[in-house]
């Protein structure tokens, strides 16, 4: 995507991102159209018009859902846009945060930049204004089944027309002004899970800093008990070369390239030696994900399709390729969360570390770490929950003729919450390998990236070792391992600004 100025943003339609998306939802900047992508836009009603006096077009010249066989006469087409917006905007439950309603607005601008439809160009425009004033619409959290976000989109096009309020902005300016949509631009605006993929879009985001950051705390972990580095040896991963775990493999030995201790043990537990193969099948399911997310950013799934002069009626807008790869990474965290909780229950263990119980300060009856270690399973447990796929769903609503439903909506709120508790999980070793650490006095080997991360950690917590309240020092923790400004590169690629590429 290219900018007009360096703190503008100029959506092209077929270039978007998901950091791309992240960085919009939560930071403030002007909003251009590409001058192509939008005389596209304005180029399409034209062909539309044409096209209807062929046939029939889903939506326009007909109902929708099981209505499809209702026919609608001139005065009903006038008419059909705006009872469509107000019957379809039934969304319930709590209002979305303001970041993923602007997330929304960034994904839907995108794609109807693509030009599948014959909206009117005066919606992509005051989408753009809306993201440049800092105006959102108020849009429920509830009412998707994974087969476009319905009502929430429904819940925007009021707000475009004037019936429901814009969340006020920053001061920046004025929201955009009520626009008359017609039957062209209310299911055109409608046909999209922009919502979904917003949010999915700023958990991928999160958890791609988080997925980063867990090699530094294990490698902390293996410092404290003087672990062995021969799982991740290049031989081993040679003979099975899965990418994800060739990438943490040699990411743990970049970590550790100036370990200078000879293993205590002939094998290591679990939370150590498998972890390669269990956190580097959460990066390889983190890569398949941002896949399909670089897809559907850019997509035109617009039902009935205008491409060219003609419109194609066709199912695009199911969304079985992101619940499915939502679901995959879920599960995949949720076993890279284990093998964290299994490193704190060596981390706690005298066996392998030559500390009191818990890393207490002393062999007295000290507690230490222990209810870290029960409140980091409290966290496990629900990420456990959160991982149930929702692809094992189903649904057959509007008389039977829409008869399954990918439930991608549900998959990327479940994600979001993931990622906090994940975050929560990993800061608890955390505490456990800093703490562990200093009873040693003991530091990483060398002065690179993973010395300059114990140095930042240690700076964040506690050094008493007294028994005391632990949450603020997890909590700590977790906003260390959140933080994309902590002077250390991220492997899988920095959360980049909506810029250039």
């Amino acid at each position: 995507m290219t900018t007009a100025h360096p703190d503008a943003v100029c959506f092209d339609g077929a270039s978007l991102t998901a950091s791309q998306v992240t960085a919009l939802a939560r930071t403030q900047r002007p909003v251009h159209l590409d001058p192509q992508a939008r005389a596209r836009v304005s180029a399409a009603r034209p062909a539309a018009m044409k096209a209807t006096t062929r046939r029939s077009v889903y939506g326009h010249s007909t109902g929708v859902g099981a209505n499809r066989t209702t026919a609608l006469d001139e005065d009903a087409t006038r008419e059909f846009g705006l009872r469509l917006l107000r019957s379809h905007a039934g969304g319930i439950g709590p209002l979305v945060p303001v970041e993923q309603a602007r997330a929304m607005l960034a994904v839907r601008l995108n794609q109807l930049l693509g030009a599948g439809s014959a909206i009117d160009v005066a919606v992509v425009d005051a989408l753009a204004q809306a993201l440049t004033h800092g105006h959102v619409p108020e849009i429920h959290a509830l009412g998707s089944l994974g087969t476009a976000d319905l009502t929430a989109l429904a819940e925007l096009g009021l707000t475009l027309v004037g019936e429901q309020p814009w969340q006020p902005g920053t001061g920046l300016g004025a929201p955009p002004r009520p626009l008359t949509l017609s039957s062209w631009d209310a299911l055109p605006l409608l046909s999209s899970s922009a919502l979904t993929i917003g949010q999915a879009a700023l958990a991928a985001t999160d958890l791609r800093t988080l997925l980063d950051r867990l090699p530094l705390v294990a490698a902390l972990s293996l410092t404290a008990v003087h672990g062995s580095l021969e799982p991740y040896a290049p031989a081993v991963h040679a003979r099975r070369p899965h990418p994800g775990a060739q990438q943490v493999a040699a990411r743990m030995t970049e970590l550790l390239d100036r370990a200078d201790w000879s293993p205590a043990l002939v094998q290591d537990p679990f939370g150590f030696r498998c972890l390669p193969q269990v956190h580097g099948a959460a990066t390889d399911a983190w890569t398949a994900l941002d896949g399909v997310l670089t897809v559907e950013l850019n997509a035109s799934a617009e039902n009935p399709l205008l491409d060219g002069e003609d419109y194609y009626h066709h199912g695009g807008f199911h969304q079985a390729p992101l619940a499915l790869a939502l679901d995959h990474m879920r599960l995949a965290l949720l076993g890279t969360a284990q093998l964290t909780t299994a490193r704190q229950g060596a981390l706690n263990e005298p066996a392998f570390t030559g500390l009191p119980p818990f890393l207490a300060q002393a062999e007295n009856g000290s507690s230490g770490l222990m209810i870290t270690e029960i409140a980091a399973h409290s966290a496990l447990a629900e990420l456990r929950g959160a991982a149930q796929p929702v692809t094992l769903g189903h649904a057959v609503v509007s008389r039977g003729v829409e008869e399954h439903a990918s439930f991608a909506a549900t998959a990327a709120r479940r994600l979001t919450e993931a990622v906090d508790q994940f975050g929560l999980v990993l800061a608890c070793e955390l505490v456990g390998a800093v703490r562990a650490l200093r009873m040693l006095d003991r530091t990483p080997p060398g002065d690179g990236e993973l010395s300059r991360f114990h140095e930042a950690a240690a700076a964040v917590l506690d050094p008493d070792l007294a028994d005391h309240k632990l949450t603020a020092d997890v909590h700590a923790a977790a906003a260390l391992l959140r933080s994309a400004d902590l002077g250390l590169p991220i492997a899988a690629g920095p959360a980049v600004p909506v810029a250039s590429r």
